[in-house]
């Protein structure tokens, strides 16, 4: 029995170097004899054949000889048995997949990986017999496919959690601005984001569509760039926020990009110069957008200037004062009549004729007031809609300043004021 089991054992062929592997075992042997020789040849053709290589810093190339030094080791395993290539991407790059991602692009990535499968590839000769090089050969091939696939993958995950992160920062941003946090806080969000304008932001403000996926975010991106230097966009509940920085025509990019929000009204605040004023020109936006309905005529998209008697009506603040600010003192500041003249032209029905005989002048020098009104505030009063925006100018005007008691007299009952 003995005798049968010496014989049976002296015809098996020798043991394989692994389940399913074509590995010869005196290539193997003598690849993992030269694994030092390979590494320090690769070190030595990365520095002569790649000048960006000689560039990076002690670390980086530290790293990077790092990661190429394991694709050699990780062949030599791959080759005694080749696997999936999530095995590869553990071997090589899982001690520095971070580092290489920051130090080089993918494309020199696979640079630095075909340096390496050409350093393997011309030792061939020296690491396998006659008969065994084409199958070392094709082995270099497959592998150096497979750790492509893997370095393709590194950088695309790198990617997916930059794309992730820099989502989560401008959503940070966008709310931000909304809230009025620090400008030198929002500045370094918006800096990390590539924001390169200093000023002229635009807000705008308008329904999002039910299926706000990142497919439609990117392609709104994209339409925006192509009006604006820089882009941030931002939903929040129902609403899809638009912060543009540097617009070219905004008369243009704002009709262009309202066709990307939902159906339903889209309100851009003013132009805003600082991120101070961004947030006043966003609540501006929002404000509009809450009350854009009382104008059943409104332009889509329409100007929250343009909706300040809405938004006065609503209880905006700061619409009020830029109806004070803007109209209603610098009318009283150029006197020459304006008030008088404007205030019985609205009360008149919009008449020139009524308006002169009230005032006892002629009807062409209440035409030229009235024009003077245009030129102080930037509103036509022959113009039914900004004569509106006019009246309530006038109506917060006159609930903002108190009467003044005729000279002589003073008490609620006009009681003449006592001698001194």
């Amino acid at each position: 029995m003995a005798v049968k089991n010496s014989a049976a054992a002296a015809k098996d062929p020798a043991p394989k170097p692994g389940a399913g592997s074509n590995a010869v075992p005196e290539t193997l042997e003598r690849l993992r004899s030269s694994i030092g020789t390979l590494s320090t040849m690769m070190r030595t053709q990365l520095e002569s054949t790649l000048p960006w290589y000689r560039r990076l810093s002690a670390d980086e190339r530290s790293s990077l000889g790092l990661v190429a030094q394991n694709g050699i080791t990780a062949f030599v395993s791959w080759y005694e048995q080749p696997s999936s290539p999530s095995w590869v991407l553990s071997d090589v790059f899982g001690t520095a997949p971070t580092e290489l991602t920051r130090s080089i692009s993918l494309q020199r990535a696979l640079q630095l990986i075909r340096t390496v499968v050409q350093v393997v590839e011309d030792r061939v000769p020296e690491l396998a017999a006659p008969e065994d090089q084409v199958a070392l050969r094709e082995a270099v091939l497959r592998y150096s496919r497979e750790v492509a696939f893997a370095a393709a993958d590194v950088y695309a995950r790198a990617a997916e959690n930059r794309g992730a992160w820099d989502t989560r920062l401008e959503a940070l941003a966008v709310d931000g601005i909304l809230r009025g946090e620090n400008p030198d806080a929002l500045q370094s969000r918006i800096s990390a984001l590539g924001w390169t304008s200093h000023g002229h932001f635009t807000i705008m403000v308008g329904a999002a569509p039910a299926e706000a996926n990142a497919s439609f975010l990117a392609t709104l991106r994209r339409a925006a760039a192509r009006f604006a230097e820089d882009v941030m966009v931002g939903i929040q509940g129902d609403k899809l926020i638009l912060v543009l920085g540097k617009v070219a025509d905004p008369n243009s990019a704002h009709v262009r990009l309202s066709e990307l929000f939902a159906p339903g009204p889209v309100v851009y605040g003013p132009p805003a110069a600082t991120l101070g004023e961004a947030t006043a020109s966003a609540k501006a936006a929002f404000a509009g957008i809450a009350v854009v309905k009382g104008w059943s005529a409104a332009p889509r998209p329409v100007s929250a200037d343009d909706l300040l008697p809405e938004r006065v009506i609503g209880g905006d603040e700061s619409a009020r004062r830029a109806l004070l600010t803007g109209i209603y003192r610098p009318l009283v500041a150029a006197s020459n009549g304006l008030v008088e003249t404007l205030g019985s032209y609205l009360q008149g029905g919009h008449s020139l004729e009524a308006a002169a005989r009230e005032l006892f002048v002629h009807s062409n020098t209440v035409r030229y007031r009235l024009r003077r009104v245009c030129d102080v505030t930037g509103w036509d009063p022959l113009i039914p809609r900004e004569a509106f925006v006019l009246q309530t100018a006038m109506i917060v005007g006159r609930l903002a300043t108190p009467a003044k008691p005729p000279a002589g007299k003073s008490g609620p009952a006009g009681k003449a004021a006592p001698p001194a």
